[in-house]
């Protein structure tokens, strides 16, 4: 078990793709990891399976109650509801900055480099994303590259469900190693 005694965040809201939070989820308790699910709301978030509403997941802290000093490291799940309703959310991007400012890992797949944009923090990283935010992350002052994982100083990035195996080592590598120094929020 190569996550014991780590805790990783796993920020999110209805909407989230689910293979995209259920694949790492599963995978980093499997590492020994204990995983929490981080929301704005208490109660479960429903996920996007495809075409339609899918599989629900147990919100273990909301925003206001988590600390990231808590956690080792952040994963954001993709899909294009949830990191749209979490862009705008003044708390969650609080929260993604602050794992920046601290130095520990991040990991974002699909259109969750949304959040990194509205966050302030993906400005001169290299980073992937899902292909139709490509321009986005571009115009955020990213360097895009198209490759299944793309990790920089600590900052996890891939770009949809098919990576899933290749961006779950990379957050096991990445948490496994801890904090980042060159890593940190510009806004």
């Amino acid at each position: 078990m190569k996550l014991e005694d780590k805790k990783i965040a796993i920020l999110a809201t209805d909407g989230f793709e689910k293979s995209e939070l259920f694949e790492p989820m599963n995978a980093l308790k499997e590492e020994g990891a204990q995983v929490h699910i981080i929301a704005p709301e208490s109660g479960s978030i429903k996920s996007w399976d495809e075409k339609d509403w899918g599989e629900s997941v147990l919100v273990d802290m909301t925003l206001a109650n988590a600390n990231p000093a808590d956690y080792d490291s952040l994963v954001l799940p993709g899909g294009v509801i949830n990191p749209d309703i979490l862009r705008v959310n003044s708390e969650a991007l609080d929260f993604i900055r602050t794992f920046f400012n601290q130095h520990k890992p991040v990991a974002a797949i699909c259109h969750a480099p949304w959040l990194l944009i509205n966050a302030g923090v993906i400005e001169n990283r290299i980073v992937t994303s899902y292909k139709s935010i490509k321009e986005d992350v571009i115009n955020a002052g990213a360097r895009w590259q198209d490759d299944e994982v793309v990790v920089d100083e600590g900052l996890v990035t891939s770009r949809n469900p098919n990576d899933l195996p290749a961006f779950i080592d990379k957050i096991i590598e990445e948490t496994r190693e801890g904090k980042h120094e060159g890593q940190t929020a510009n806004a």
